[in-house]
């Protein structure tokens, strides 16, 4: 099954998404691709501090996007109607908010048991955090995750990929596959408690096993894995640009060796922190000597693992890029059928004039 075909294995699945930005309309979107329904509701007037449209309209595509007013009685009741027809609910909001709003997942139990109500937030549902506001740099600093990641004299964020994306996103994922699995034994849907501290910290697992054993020093650029080790970093070329360096295994490390043109043999013990200095210079005045592309024509269909650093305008001409297939585009965001998502939901044409003229959904 290729990720992005019309009938995705999750064909004929309805998601309610409200509205929010990152980690749930990116998780959104991949159930989309995996063929859901998407109806994204959004509120009929935007928070002040709500982020540029041109942000908080990034990756949300493939989606029909209905505007209510969430605030009025009316505008709940629609929304009601709309998760009573639906597989999946994702909200990004406070713990509570949805509550207030009447929408609460407590709501959805006799009107729609198979609901699987997916909750994502960054601090979860409890805990002293719950009601703070906060960001993927915030979560990824409560789990020794930032705190690894950087240089020698501070920590660096990696973009937001860590909390939002990975222990946000692709955790809300997992949960609502595994509940639409139970779902199918029990006929019952669940509510899932998707945090990004949670999620984030399930993926430091690997590195708190390898500090448990004594093989991690907590001090960042220090270690195999953090850009200390000579086998396991970037190097500059001579046109500025970058190699990516992944030589771990002992085959490894001999056919990246090799590529410099090194007598493996001639270099001090690789696996000897008190040595990695000796090697970063030796390798890195070898890099510095071609450019780029002539690092990746030495290494190209090697087993060196050493691969060129690519920009985000350069990824898409790359030929294992041109290889596989891509969905890097924001397609169209559309506002898809939004009268057949109503109907659908039992609200009738006469019904969606009489709330429009209302004020409590937008045009459409």
């Amino acid at each position: 099954m290729t990720i992005g075909q019309a009938e995705g294995p999750l064909a004929r699945h309805r998601v309610i998404e409200l509205a929010g930005i990152g980690p749930g309309p990116f998780a959104c979107t991949m159930l989309a691709d995996l063929g859901c329904e998407i109806i994204r509701i959004e509120r009929l007037s935007k928070q002040q501090n709500a982020l540029p449209d041109q942000l908080s309209d990034l990756g949300v595509r493939g989606r029909t996007t209905i505007a209510i007013d969430l605030k009025s009685d009316k505008g709940q009741a629609v929304t009601r109607s709309l998760i009573d027809s639906a597989d999946i609910l994702l909200e990004g909001f406070r713990p509570g908010v949805a509550e207030r709003l009447g929408i609460g997942p407590e709501r959805f139990e006799t009107s729609n048991p198979g609901l699987v109500y997916a909750r994502l937030t960054g601090w979860g549902q409890d805990g002293p955090y719950s009601s703070m506001a906060g960001h993927d740099i915030n979560y990824i600093g409560l789990t020794g995750a930032l705190a690894a990641i950087g240089e020698a004299d501070r920590p660096i964020p990696p973009l937001n990929l860590l909390g939002d994306f990975a222990g946000g996103s692709m955790f809300a994922i997992v949960g609502i596959l595994s509940a639409l699995v139970e779902r199918a034994r029990t006929g019952r849907g669940q509510v899932i408690d998707v945090a990004m501290i949670d999620g984030v910290f399930s993926l430091m697992a690997p590195i708190r096993d390898i500090a448990s054993v004594g093989m991690w020093i907590e001090r960042r650029a220090a270690n195999m894995l953090d850009g200390a080790a000579p086998f396991y970093r970037t190097y500059r070329t001579s046109d500025d640009r970058f190699m990516a360096v992944g030589a771990l295994e002992p085959a490894f490390y001999t056919a990246f060796v090799s590529g410099l043109g090194l007598d493996e043999d001639e270099l001090p013990n690789r696996f000897d922190p008190v040595q990695w200095p000796v090697l970063v210079t030796v390798f890195s005045e070898v890099f510095a000597s071609g450019d780029r592309d002539h690092w990746q024509e030495v290494f190209d269909g090697t087993d060196a693992c050493v691969t060129p650093v690519l920009t985000m305008s350069e990824v898409q001409d790359h030929p294992q890029n041109r290889a596989r297939p891509q969905h890097s585009e924001m397609g169209d965001l559309g506002t898809g059928d939004v009268r057949g998502a109503l109907a659908s939901a039992g609200i009738t044409e006469n019904q969606i004039h009489a709330l429009i003229d209302a004020g409590v959904l937008g045009d459409c």
